[in-house]
């Protein structure tokens, strides 16, 4: 099976730590913040404009209308918003990452940008909120006093922002082949779980339309 991973995750669940566990035990390349700097280059908009792309989603109806205002470019008749184009230049360095073959791609709608791709195995971390206030403070180094509402705000911003442009559900099991609660096991035995499917699940070859 191609060792080709998707990881999708609440805020303080750990998967971006279990994500680059993942990459080294199966030996191919992490994109996480690699993705952002792949966008600016071959689409020119700043590191800021992509990297805070995702969280200006926080506001779903703001969100909403910001990404209706079209900017130049006509597509089918239409235009794209700022929103949308950021949303593209990263959908495009998926999709060349998916071409290749391998690697393990945090966040960013990646389950759905490669869903038609043959042997992704896409995954979704979650955790109960107490191990998740303890990730953010001991590990992130958030702020006690702000936790809770840094990961819904966060939490928040990844929902609006994947639900408005793959028109799916985020956090939904039925996007996802593997989900995974890591309440009770450390992220290493997470990223075990996650090598130990994609080295033996087998997938039958899509039929011809």
């Amino acid at each position: 099976m191609r060792p080709l991973v998707t990881i999708s995750r609440e805020y303080g669940s750990g998967g971006r730590i279990i994500g680059k566990l993942v990459a080294e035990k199966l030996g191919v390349p992490f994109y996480d913040k690699e993705i952002i700097d792949l966008a600016v280059e071959e689409s020119g908009f700043s590191r800021e404009m992509i990297e805070s792309a995702e969280l200006k989603a926080k506001s779903s109806f703001a969100y909403s209308l910001a990404s209706t205002v079209g900017f130049g470019e006509s597509v089918s008749g239409g235009s794209l918003s700022v929103n949308e184009k950021l949303f593209l230049a990263q959908f495009d360095v998926i999709r060349e990452i998916g071409e290749k073959g391998e690697g393990v791609i945090v966040g960013r709608c990646a389950d759905y940008v490669l869903r038609d791709t043959p042997g992704v195995t896409n995954v979704f971390i979650y955790s109960e909120m107490e191990e998740r206030i303890r990730r953010c403070t001991e590990v992130y180094g958030d702020d006690p006093k702000k936790v809770k509402n840094i990961i819904a705000t966060y939490d928040k911003a990844r929902q609006n922002y994947y639900n408005y442009h793959t028109c799916q559900k985020w956090g939904d099991y039925r996007n996802y082949n593997l989900v995974i609660n890591t309440y009770c096991i450390t992220e290493e035995q997470a990223a075990d779980l996650i090598v130990s499917y994609v080295r033996g699940r087998t997938c039958p070859e899509k039929e011809e339309a």
